[in-house]
């Protein structure tokens, strides 16, 4: 068969990959002039930084599968995140743990206190917490929400926490430990030579041409046996039934000697402080050595025609467009919608590659059994 495939980040390039390996010719379309989508990376040609183009990716996983499979294509350098913040003119850990605490109400707390002390300053009077704000005050009460919460979140999301639904916090974010680490799965890295080298490595079989610059459109639909549609979900259908929302970033670069920051993200919780984080990215790779460096500050907005979309915005009207989307793709036939902009949800990138690799097989089963390939191998 002969595939037609919008988009040539990870979701296009992995199921591309997989396809072509089974015997099947690939086309990948895309429309900017790079590959590796929103994970592309690229040596800044003043300071020799690999740059994270499109704001910072640190892969994590628990995946055993998606860890070998990246692997194949790349090194991977072990790489431990930790990220800081700057509220009321004092520098805290994050996620928020012991040390945090302590800092905040100036104590010195063991874990069995801190969390006999957060519990009396929880709001207990929330029973049914119907907003953001009352779920992270039922949680941890106000001082912690105040300080690590509240700007940070009507920041990121441009809506005040009481009109973000509970189920965004959906578990207490506390540690009462000291342990600083960002993300807590036994696999964590970034790959040696950039993104972009592992996305090259996919996509480098003699069965994929790889087209940039070129969007993928319904004329060219015809030219394929079935299409896969990494875009945004909406576009395929030409918005006939409303916009799905995206949160987009503007991102302002700042260029120091030595080191502007001293870690490589700041998070930035006051809400009149217009940016959300500034991130350092020579600290993204640890292994090497640069003596300039290049920063980004990230401030978080509605996306508006030709922006790039990050984040599905996923709030109830939302969620009410995406359902009949979701339903108008069940029933479509000759493509298949994949990644985070094909089913409209934030997936991390080991999520993404997991997913694609599923509907890779999937997709050959049913080829393999005479059926039609499925329109949607998750809920969307």
């Amino acid at each position: 068969m002969r595939f037609g495939i919008a988009g040539a980040g990870f979701s296009g390039a992995v199921i591309g990959r997989e396809l072509a390996e089974a015997g099947h010719d690939v086309v990948i379309f895309e429309t900017r002039d790079h590959i590796a989508g929103n994970c592309h990376t690229e040596r800044d040609p003043q300071t020799g930084v690999m740059i994270h183009r499109y704001g910072p990716h640190i892969f994590h996983t628990d995946d055993e599968r998606v860890w070998e499979y990246v692997n194949r294509f790349g090194v991977m350098m072990p790489y431990n995140h930790r990220v800081r913040t700057t509220v009321g003119g004092q520098t805290y850990l994050l996620p928020v743990n012991l040390l945090t605490i302590n800092q905040i109400f100036g104590t010195a707390m063991r874990p069995d206190e801190a969390r006999a002390f957060i519990a009396e300053q929880a709001d207990s009077s929330i029973e049914d917490p119907q907003n953001f704000e009352e779920q992270a005050l039922k949680f941890m009460g106000r001082t912690l929400y105040d300080a690590f919460f509240h700007g940070y979140t009507r920041k990121q999301w441009g809506l005040p926490p009481t009109e973000i639904p509970a189920s965004v916090l959906k578990r207490l974010p506390l540690r009462f430990s000291y342990e600083d680490s960002y993300f807590n799965h036994p696999h964590q890295a970034i790959p040696r030579d950039g993104y972009t080298e592992i996305v090259a490595g996919i996509i480098d079989h003699p069965r994929i041409e790889v087209r940039l610059s070129t969007p993928y459109t319904e004329a060219d639909r015809g030219d394929f046996d079935h299409s896969i549609w990494t875009g945004q979900l909406d576009a395929w259908f030409g918005h006939e039934l409303g916009h799905l929302r995206y949160r987009t970033l503007d991102f302002e670069e700042i260029r120091a000697k030595g080191d502007y920051l001293g870690c490589s993200v700041m998070n930035f919780g006051d809400v009149d402080v217009p940016y959300t984080r500034i991130a350092e990215h020579k600290h993204f790779a640890p292994w090497e050595e640069h003596e300039d460096t290049v920063c980004f500050r990230e401030y978080s907005r509605l996306a508006e025609d030709g922006d790039i979309p990050y984040y599905p915005i996923r709030m109830t009207n939302d969620k009410t467009v995406l359902t009949r989307y979701a339903d108008a793709a069940r029933r479509e036939t000759g493509v298949t919608f994949v990644g985070r902009l094909g089913t409209y949800r934030y997936l991390d990138m080991d999520v993404t590659i997991g997913e694609a690799l599923t509907a890779a097989d999937g997709i050959l089963e049913a080829i393999r059994e005479g059926r039609d390939i499925p329109s949607l191998f998750v809920d969307a």
